[in-house]
């Protein structure tokens, strides 16, 4: 083959590969399909791009005492989405700016490579014209002369098709090059439509913010109860009546839980190394109690196991590091096997609870005429400090649990319950109150509070559950003492 097919031979074959680079790699660097960038790019990137809230601070006041009120609420985890996002979207923009140049570089060969082929199809039509002639008249050229032109021919015949598609190949760059040209201009929109932030500079505003609202967070005193929402569905297990837990004194990287099924005739207390263990069923360690609990009202604080014993008003603190009973103590005159349980019955006389504060024990007794009474514990000997007579009947309450010093009593333990009375250790009033909440399963046997967590535990009719509770705080100022 003589060297000006092996050129145009050459030519065609970059300009096939460059073709099948372009229609294969092309579209999926870009999103683009096989023939246009859908229309809806500006607006897909657009949603992909949009942040997420971060820390909120929904109230900020002063009270006549010139404290300071706030409302927080904390952000979710991935609190720099949008930056991250960003730096996707300048990469992405880099990615088609080189493309582009690339682009141009090919289109600048691919317009000489075009004129060259476009010389040579006009080489081509004359020779074609040449050899008609030659043909009619070929009686008075050699044998061989007409054999060389026609093998010649034959050799450019098939270039023809090729031709043709490489003119639909060159419009087909065009078209790629105008796409490209208009999906950098989005990219562009966008980024000066976001960019109007400094994220580096915006992403330290908000570190800043985090921390001092931390701060703030560390000056809040106990709140008051204002909203109970959930539950949180964390497993299913057991029988209708239990109790589950975790230690509210725990560091944050023991998250150990607690399993006690049923209310009566059981000494088993399963272990589990996290929340993840317990909802998989992998037991780390179990515990065979000396004495069987009665009730549900359990409580872990600081490494032991608060239980009221079977059939009596005695008060059991049990050392699941040591594996033994540290103390046991009766308390006195509290009321027991059923003589003042919760509105559900199942031995709930005694209600063993801890919160911000400490440890306390809710009962009734005789001599306060079956209401209830809150007593405050020493954790270690589990002698009573001091208590308080409340006027709401034991027999009359769902459940109850301890928030910073106040006693919440729900009114029933069925479907429609709700919180409906607290009483203040701080100031020995009490109040009627109306925060109702989700009981999923219809039927609590334990409601508890976690101040580790901020959460409730609940046993909701053989489902693990837990409610998130919002409280009003107070922030200290310097000024209070």
């Amino acid at each position: 083959m003589s060297p000006p097919l092996l050129k145009l031979g050459a030519v065609l074959s970059t300009m096939a590969m460059i073709s099948n680079w372009m229609s294969q790699t092309l579209p999926s660097l870009v999103g683009l399909n096989t023939t246009r960038l859908s229309t809806g790019v500006s607006e897909k990137l657009a949603t992909q791009i949009s942040p997420k809230e971060g820390w909120q601070v929904y109230s900020s006041a002063q009270d006549p005492d010139g404290r300071c009120i706030c409302t927080v609420v904390a952000p979710e985890q991935n609190l720099c989405s949008r930056d991250a996002k960003s730096r996707q979207l300048r990469q992405l923009l880099e990615k088609v700016q080189n493309m582009s140049q690339s682009i141009e570089v090919l289109n600048l060969r691919t317009q000489r490579d075009f004129q060259y082929v476009l010389k040579m199809e006009t080489q081509m039509k004359g020779l074609k014209a040449k050899f008609r002639q030659i043909e009619d008249d070929r009686k008075t050229l050699m044998t061989k002369h007409f054999q060389e032109l026609k093998e010649k021919m034959d050799e450019l015949q098939p270039l023809i098709p090729v031709l043709e598609q490489y003119k639909t190949d060159a419009k087909l760059i065009t078209q790629f090059k105008e796409e490209i040209r208009n999906l950098s201009a989005v990219l562009t929109g966008i980024q000066e439509e976001i960019g109007a932030y400094d994220y580096e500079e915006l992403h330290q505003r908000v570190l800043s913010l985090e921390t001092r609202l931390r701060d703030c967070m560390k000056k809040l005193t106990c709140g008051k109860l204002m909203k109970i929402t959930g539950p949180i569905t964390v497993k299913t297990s057991g029988t209708r009546f239990g109790a589950w837990m975790t230690d509210p004194l725990a560091s944050e990287k023991n998250n150990r839980v607690w399993y006690m099924d049923s209310y009566t005739n059981n000494k088993i207390v399963r272990e589990y190394k996290s929340i993840a263990d317990f909802v998989s069923g992998a037991e780390s360690r179990t515990y065979n109690l000396p004495f069987k609990w009665a009730g549900t009202n359990h409580v872990v604080y600081n490494g032991s196991l608060y239980f009221n014993k079977y059939q009596s008003n005695i008060i059991i603190k049990y050392s699941f590091d040591m594996g033994r009973v540290l103390a046991q103590r009766s308390l006195e005159y509290a009321g027991f096997h059923n003589v003042y349980p919760y509105t559900w019955g199942g031995f709930s006389d005694i209600d063993l609870m801890a919160d911000e504060i400490g440890l306390w024990a809710v009962y009734a007794t005789n001599q306060n005429a079956g209401n209830i009474v809150i007593s405050q514990l020493n954790q270690d000997t589990l002698e009573v400090m001091k208590s308080w007579n409340t006027g709401y009947p034991k027999r009359s309450a769902g459940e109850s649990f301890m928030i910073c010093g106040t006693l919440y009593v729900t009114n029933s333990h069925l479907t429609g319950a709700k919180v409906y009375y607290s009483y203040s250790t701080k100031t020995s009033t009490y109040e009627y109150t109306d925060i109702p909440f989700h009981n999923q399963y219809f039927h609590i046997s334990m409601l508890d509070y976690n101040a580790r967590d901020r959460a409730l535990y609940a046993w909701n009719n053989g489902h693990q559950v837990l409610f998130n509770v919002t409280l009003f705080h107070i922030i200290k100022t310097e000024d209070d003492t």
